[in-house]
Formats: C-alpha cells, structure tokens, sequence
C-alpha cells in the first residue's frame, strides 16, 4: 500500500459475516435523506456499531487497528448517480460526473465560501462491501498521497500541528488535485462482499457514476475513518 496508497485484501469469511449483519442493519435505516436527485445516501455515523467495531455480536475483524470505532458511515448509490440537485452548480456537478467526486477525506468545507481546513485527522480509512453491487465503484488515483503528503507538509511547515485546523489549506489543496489528475492514473476498484479495501489517509479518491445493473438496494458500503493525533498526521 506505500506506493499505491491503497489495498484490496482478499475474501476472508470473518468479514463477510460482520458484512451480512451489517447490511441487516443498514437496510432498517431510513434513508430517505438523499442527495444527487436521491441518487446517494451519504449515511455518516449512522451504523449501529459498537466501540469493539462489532455489530449485532459479530465481531469487526479489525478491531485491534483502533483503540476504539466511530459508528461508520453507510454510503448507499443508487442507479442513475449523479443526478443534479436544484442547488447544485453546473461546475460542482459535472466534477462529480466527470471527476468522481475526487477529493481527500478530512478536510472539511467551511463558511459561505466552502474553504477547506483540516478538522478530520484520519489514520487510514476502510471499505468493506455491504452487498454485491459492481456499479459505482471506489475509484482512486494511484500513489496521489505521496504528491498530496508533500503539498500538505509544505503547507503546515513551521505550525503547531494542533493549529493546522486553523489553517486555510483549500488553494494547497486544489493546486496539488489537479497534480494528481495529470500524473496518476485513475482505478476503479470494485470489491465483492467478504473483501476490504485499505486507502491511504492522504489518497484521492471517489466514485463512479452509476453504470450498468444493480440491486434496488443499491450499492453499500460501509466506511471507518478512525482519528489520530495531528501531530501523527503528516508522518509517512
């Protein structure tokens, strides 16, 4: 993963199993709270998971990554993403067309003006696959953390890493995206349901507009994103 910033690792049956209950109790929210003409739930903190990362008593085969587990997010697609939302800018939504939405969790948009500052220090984020859907795929920019690592660290040079949150990153941020688009090849990584993928806290990623057949469901994954220490961020 030092290289490319991401991972697939194999089907393994421990995940699978805390995959079917998970999707037991993603399919018992409501998410009638869509965006993208109701074509994505975007389900943020909203699995029931305990702290261990188990759900309904199975256990998250993980759990000895993190001292402790957010409620994950439950990202649901449904055919036909991205639809335009009334509110949305032609810019806004042909990058999500056309660009998949790419961006780094982690940087939050913030103000009228949607200047992005860190307020999210992630140490890596995991995918596993609620149900077997192959349209919408994750996509990612392969060995784009390294170019952002480097933008970010220029960035935050000389700052106290408990006031990079203070810092306006969004110029450093865009400039080194688009170094990303003309220098790292972009990869749809589709995974089934038993698989998970690791990515790199500072990779780009996204998702593909909906192509293809699915279940009415739709496609779900659920994400974890555990917290670390500033301090811990920029380390390589």
């Amino acid at each position: 993963m030092v290289k490319t910033g991401y991972e697939v690792r194999g089907y393994n049956p421990a995940v699978a199993r805390w995959a079917q209950s998970a999707r037991h109790a993603a399919l018992a929210l409501d998410t009638s709270e869509r965006r993208h003409g109701k074509t994505w739930f975007v389900g943020v903190d909203v699995l029931p998971n305990a702290p261990d990362g188990s759900i309904a008593d199975v256990a998250w085969p993980y759990a000895q990554m993190a001292p402790t587990w957010h409620k994950a997010q439950v990202s649901i697609i449904y055919p036909h993403y991205p639809k335009r939302d009334a509110d949305e800018s032609e810019a806004a939504h042909l990058f999500r067309l056309k660009r998949d939405a790419a961006h780094m969790d982690g940087l939050l948009p913030e103000g009228p003006k949607k200047r992005r500052h860190l307020r999210e220090p992630h140490g890596f984020i995991i995918g596993v696959s609620l149900n077997e859907a192959l349209a919408s795929p994750l996509v990612v920019w392969e060995g784009s953390h390294v170019i952002m690592q480097a933008a970010f660290e220029a960035a935050f040079a000389g700052i106290a890493p408990q006031d990079y949150g203070d810092v306006d990153i969004t110029d450093v941020y865009q400039a080194a995206r688009r170094d990303v688009f003309a220098r790292c090849a972009r990869i749809e990584v589709p995974t089934v349901v038993g698989e998970a993928v690791f990515l790199h806290r500072h990779l780009i990623h996204g998702v593909a507009p909906w192509e293809g057949t699915g279940p009415d469901e739709g496609r779900m994954i659920a994400y974890f994103r555990p917290l670390i220490d500033p301090a811990d961020w920029l380390v390589r």
